[in-house]
């Protein structure tokens, strides 16, 4: 298996999406902080995109890796942007985030499109798990979300609306289950994984 530089093979990878606003950041976070951040890795596949559109559009990147007005500004062209670099390379924003991580554990916050879920089930279709982390638009609207045309009914926010089978659904919504309670058999499972590559250590170390 051809991994970018730096990179070990994961025991465990999980991919994650959901609609602007839907809470899959906190989500991710909070998995990353129940695991450890030597467990669990989080790859942002928007990281290189934006790291890659500021370079070439001469912008602040902090700025764009932000939540603030600055991002939203450039919001659709970067869109743009990036589809036309995927159509080019469909897993070239893929490889860029998954490189020099090292963990056993790897959660991909912010897939967006199904060429993002297939290019992680084709590398590591054993350990690949897809999430769905959803919320009602009224939840969403009091988070601070609007609609905006030609961000919401874009490809990067609708690609995974339908036809995707994912293993987990989280509901994050006042009324739903507690996240803590819903993410429990996904922690379960990468508390195994972890143990798993740390017996695979071991036996190498012994060896």
């Amino acid at each position: 298996m051809d991994l970018p530089e730096g990179s070990e093979v994961p025991e465990l990878v999980l991919v994650f999406s959901g609609k602007r606003k839907s809470g899959k950041d906190f989500v991710t976070d909070r998995i990353q902080r129940r695991l450890g951040s030597e467990v669990c890795g989080i790859l942002r596949l928007s990281g290189p995109l934006k790291q890659q559109y500021a370079q070439e559009h001469g912008l602040d990147l902090d700025q764009l890796l932000g939540s603030g007005p600055y991002k939203e500004r450039y919001r659709a062209d970067m869109i743009h942007w990036g589809e036309t670099r995927r159509l080019q390379d469909p897993g070239f924003f893929c490889r860029l985030a998954t490189r020099g991580i090292r963990q056993p554990v790897w959660v991909v916050s912010d897939a967006r499109r199904l060429s993002d879920l297939q290019w992680f089930r084709s590398k590591f279709p054993r350990q690949t798990q897809c999430v769905r982390v959803q919320s009602s638009e009224e939840t969403r609207m009091q988070r601070g979300w609007s609609f905006t045309a030609g961000v919401d009914d874009a490809e990067s926010e609708c690609g995974l609306d339908s036809g995707v089978q994912f293993d987990w659904i989280i509901t994050n919504e006042g009324d739903a289950p507690s996240l803590d309670e819903q993410l429990q058999p996904i922690l379960k499972l990468a508390e195994e994984a972890s143990s798993s590559s740390s017996s695979s250590s071991s036996s190498i170390s012994r060896s």
